[in-house]
């Protein structure tokens, strides 16, 4: 077996952790009777520069979650009959893509970011970031995201979207060389998440993501 270069083994473990620590603390468990965690977490309204005028395929609510081409996020997600729900899911692949494009564009103040998450979801989206900004990379190849369900609360207006992700065909690159950092898949490149969603006030279609519980090599997923 060849041995990892301290490089390719460190950019390794940063495209492991993205998404791959949980924020907010506390038990994970969770079942149907269980509150929703963060259900009562308050939107902060996105900025101004969250908010350009015009729609696009890449930009729902009039913000920029588009991507390089070499960076694909896949969603394979059959969409709830629950209206706030099936907004809440469409707006939780936003989130990640705003953190990828936030990895991309080598910036956490991007407006995506700021758009899609709010209190404890948006300080875990900049700490991820900017992990992958100290370590000189960005992200390519295809991440897969499936087998997803949702649930929300009496009031409907936070909704738990909790997914798997297989990031064993996507690799940390370095900016500086364009060098793709190939690595075996293992178990680390699957996870569980749990990302709470809360609906912004003043919108009944724009949903952030307030916090953010990830299982890490998660063998319901593998």
């Amino acid at each position: 077996m060849k041995r990892r270069s301290l490089p390719v083994a460190a950019a390794l473990a940063a495209t492991a952790a993205l998404l791959l620590t949980a924020c907010g603390g506390g038990d994970d468990k969770s079942s149907d009777n269980d509150k929703i965690a963060g259900a009562d977490q308050a939107s902060k309204k996105p900025s101004k520069s969250a908010e350009p005028a015009g729609a696009a395929k890449d930009k729902p609510d009039g913000v920029d979650v588009s991507l390089s081409k070499d960076m694909n996020l896949v969603f394979d997600w059959d969409k709830p009959k629950a209206k706030n729900e099936a907004a809440a899911m469409d707006d939780a692949a936003n989130y990640l893509r705003a953190i990828y494009r936030g990895v991309d564009k080598r910036t956490a103040e991007d407006a995506a970011v700021a758009a899609y998450s709010t209190g404890e979801g948006l300080h875990y989206a900049q700490v991820q970031i900017n992990e992958w900004i100290k370590g000189g990379w960005t992200g390519t190849g295809t991440r897969r995201h499936f087998d997803v369900t949702t649930r929300s609360t009496t009031n409907g207006n936070s909704v738990e979207v909790a997914f798997c992700s297989d990031a064993s065909k996507f690799y940390g690159k370095e900016v500086k060389t364009g060098k793709v950092l190939k690595t075996e898949a293992s178990p680390k490149d699957f996870g569980y998440y749990r990302i709470i969603m809360v609906k912004f006030p003043t919108s009944d279609d724009l949903w952030q993501a307030s916090k953010v519980f990830v299982e890490t090599k998660a063998a319901k997923c593998q």
